[in-house]
């Protein structure tokens, strides 16, 4: 997977997996690494699918409707290069919080659903439910942090908050932050994910 890999400055802590929305690269998430700890190991990640020249981390049938084929498929694929990655930049593998935003925040979301040692916690900036029916793995020990908009057009509320019920009911221990804003990732709520990650 085409990628950028930072060594940080403090190697004990947490190696942050960038994961960009729809139409990005590896590069726009660059910021908010630094942002949150400019310290930490950063591995950002381009999605390995496009759609219509638009990067993106699995195949979509349309707005909001997934290819569940293709999602399992890219997740396993992108859990497998975590240990590729760790192995050669010698990170710890078990010491990875993913930070996605929207079509990245799903990815991430999914490497939950699907791999109960795939990520130590998550920040997701405006996910969904990534796939529904599936009994997750059991997620004791790990954190997330929701960024949701009370009036994203994308991904209603309604979906946020079933997320953060699927991933509690699994075990994991998750915030949500409401912004009064549509699907945009805004600078006030790195700002709260930056004063979540610094508790943890």
């Amino acid at each position: 997977m085409k990628h950028i890999f930072n060594k940080g400055k403090d190697t004990k802590k947490p190696t942050f997996l960038m994961l960009h929305g729809t139409g990005g690269t590896e590069l726009d998430l660059l910021p908010l690494a630094g942002m949150i700890d400019d310290e930490a190991s950063v591995l950002s990640v381009r999605g390995n699918v496009l759609e219509n020249g638009m990067p993106r981390f699995f195949r979509r049938l349309a707005e909001g409707v997934f290819d569940i084929e293709d999602l399992i498929f890219r997740t396993k694929e992108l859990n497998e290069f975590l240990d590729e990655a760790a192995a050669k930049y010698d990170f710890d593998r078990d010491n990875i919080i993913a930070i996605g935003y929207s079509n990245g925040a799903n990815i991430a979301a999914s490497l939950l659903f699907h791999y109960q040692n795939a990520l130590k916690g998550a920040i997701l900036h405006h996910p969904m439910v990534p796939i529904s029916g599936i009994e997750l793995p059991d997620l004791t020990g790990k954190s997330v942090f929701i960024a949701a908009g009370t009036n994203d057009p994308i991904c209603s509320p309604l979906e946020s908050t079933e997320l953060q019920s699927l991933l509690k009911n699994a075990n994991a221990k998750v915030d949500i932050h409401w912004e009064h804003n549509g699907h945009q990732l805004t600078r006030e709520e790195v700002e709260h994910a930056a004063q979540w990650y610094r508790k943890l």
